[in-house]
């Protein structure tokens, strides 16, 4: 077989495509969740205030990332799908080293010193603009800012990809487990009840690493917290399992169905051998 087949297969292309997505939601989501929102508000609701293990006024405040890693974990299983538990595994670690890489690179970028006009620039024009932004005098100094944005700490870091891993090796073993009774019917059952075991796990293990180890919180608010997280999580599940059925269709579209099938058959018998994408 000639070099541009072996690049170029339609299996090969799959598997870099799914990658490249799952590895962006993957890095984006540890990036963007430094911020932290009201889901009440955003559809423009009063907080709740709920109680939960004794904690008062628990509301659905939960970080941006969570907009992300339910699309994180619906690429896990696709790709467990077609590429069985080694694709998964492959993937997984290959994400902990380039988000690892990717906070190493902002710590640099943190204590490299700024150049002396940066850290004001931005109100410097504000001032000599007539049509001066409210942000730009609500921001101060851009490098404390930057410092702030992308300075997490470092048990958040560590607790998120701590359970990143256990969320990616549980859901592939449910996956699979769930896949060797079902066969190829009922994608939904264990694509979405995988997904639903994993982000419980997930759900429970970043947040104690990082605010009950890492911070001193108190066990109840973390546990609280993490149910409120969980419910998002588990309802986000749930509403994109028609997202399962259409990557399905579209992948099985564009290998083919003899293929697609192939490709399942050996994902559900043994991990794919990746070896097989390049002969």
């Amino acid at each position: 077989m000639s070099t541009s087949k072996r690049v170029f297969s339609k299996e090969n292309l799959l598997f870099i495509l799914l990658g490249g997505f799952f590895l962006t939601n993957a890095l984006l989501a540890e990036f963007i969740g430094v911020k932290i929102f009201s889901l009440e508000r955003l559809f423009g609701f009063s907080p709740l205030n709920i109680s939960i293990f004794g904690q008062e006024n628990i509301s659905f405040n939960l970080t941006a990332g969570v907009l992300l890693w339910p699309i994180v974990f619906i690429m896990t299983d696709v790709i467990n799908e077609y590429f069985g538990r080694r694709g998964v595994r492959i993937l997984s670690f290959l994400a902990v080293g380039m988000i690892s890489y990717a906070f190493i690179m902002a710590y640099m970028a943190i204590e490299i010193p700024p150049a002396d006009f940066w850290p004001n620039s931005h109100l410097e024009r504000a001032s000599n603009s007539a049509s001066r932004t409210d942000l730009a005098g609500e921001v101060g100094n851009y490098n404390t800012a930057f410092r702030l944005i992308f300075g997490q700490g470092l048990w958040i870091i560590v607790g998120s990809l701590v359970a990143f891993l256990i969320g990616q090796f549980v859901d592939v073993w449910v996956f699979q487990n769930i896949r060797s009774f079902t066969g190829e019917k009922k994608v939904w059952l264990r694509a979405t009840g995988s997904t639903l075991v994993s982000q419980f796990i997930d759900s429970f293990v970043v947040l104690i690493i990082a605010f009950y180890l890492g911070a001193g919180w108190d066990l109840a608010l973390v546990l609280a917290i993490a149910v409120v997280n969980y419910f998002y999580k588990f309802t986000m599940a749930i509403a994109l399992t028609p997202l399962i059925y259409l990557a399905h269709h579209l992948i099985d579209l564009f290998l083919g169905a003899d293929l697609a099938a192939d490709l399942k058959q050996q994902a559900s018998n043994q991990p794919l051998d990746l070896n097989k994408l390049v002969e």
